[in-house]
């Protein structure tokens, strides 16, 4: 992703660090049916989004081709198209996608890209941390994965926000339904159970491929690593939110331990 123009390399390293831990947005900006005739909140991101080009452009094209795709991240691929549409964003080319992909090339290019990371989307110190969640009762349960989501790096957290609200856009269309003339809208059958079982390793691996003992998991790993999966989809519109009242209360933090940083973001506003 790509710093703004008016960006953080502006302040020292102590500032940037404040400002980069303060990352997630303030509900208002997540969220899509908002009013263009609200006065927009002060952000504490300091950062333009960070997602890489690929996976912003599978999940669009997925999202505009394939929500009615009956099977999807489960039906076979061309590995020869796969391999060309991964070459080409490897070189840096302005891949475009349309209709004429098809959604299943798609679909295994946005696997392809997140099981092999060099650092897994959640970083694998974290993955112990993470794990631990599934054996918790909510609300518990939630809020330790809210700040576990607030130590992701900045691209990481924007990627993974923008894949979990892909994935619930897809499970949202796995039952079919009727449209107003009464024609049936197949289902792509693909509820969160399904997807978290497919994307789960792919996002949370202990180790990477090539490591010692890479690929062996346990059961008890792999299951919990299906259910944190499962409610960060559902419930990721809550986890990446901070509230009004912490961010007010972090201001009120910095305005006594880092004055500066204060001023940089009502500049920015």
């Amino acid at each position: 992703g790509a710093m703004s123009v008016d960006s953080i390399t502006d302040l020292s390293d102590n500032a940037s660090k404040l400002l980069e831990a303060l990352q997630l947005s303030h509900p208002y900006e997540l969220d899509p049916q908002r009013s263009l005739g609200k006065t927009k909140m002060l952000s504490l991101n300091p950062i333009s989004w960070q997602v890489p080009r690929i996976v912003e452009r599978c999940c669009k094209h997925i999202e505009t081709h394939g929500l009615q795709t009956v099977g999807i991240f489960r039906v076979g691929s061309s590995k020869k198209r796969v391999q060309q549409l991964r070459e080409e964003f490897d070189q840096g080319l302005d891949v475009f996608l349309d209709e004429h992909q098809s959604v299943h090339d798609v679909a295994a290019l946005l696997k392809e890209f997140l099981r092999d990371m060099p650092d897994s989307l959640i970083p694998g110190e974290l993955y112990g941390a993470f794990l631990s969640t599934a054996s918790m009762e909510c609300p518990a349960q939630l809020s330790t994965l809210q700040l576990l989501l607030f130590l992701l790096p900045p691209c990481h957290s924007d990627t993974l926000h923008r894949l979990l609200r892909f994935l619930s856009k897809v499970a949202q269309n796995a039952k079919s339904s009727w449209g107003p003339d009464g024609q049936e809208i197949p289902g792509n059958k693909m509820t969160v159970a399904n997807l978290a079982t497919i994307f789960g390793p792919n996002i949370l691996q202990k180790e990477k491929p090539g490591e010692k003992d890479a690929g062996v998991m346990n059961f008890e790993d792999s299951a919990a690593i299906i259910l944190v999966l499962q409610r960060l989809i559902e419930h990721y519109q809550t986890l990446f939110m901070v509230s009004t009242e912490m961010q007010c209360h972090i201001l009120r933090r910095l305005f006594q331990t880092d004055p500066d940083v204060i001023d940089y973001l009502l500049r920015r506003k």
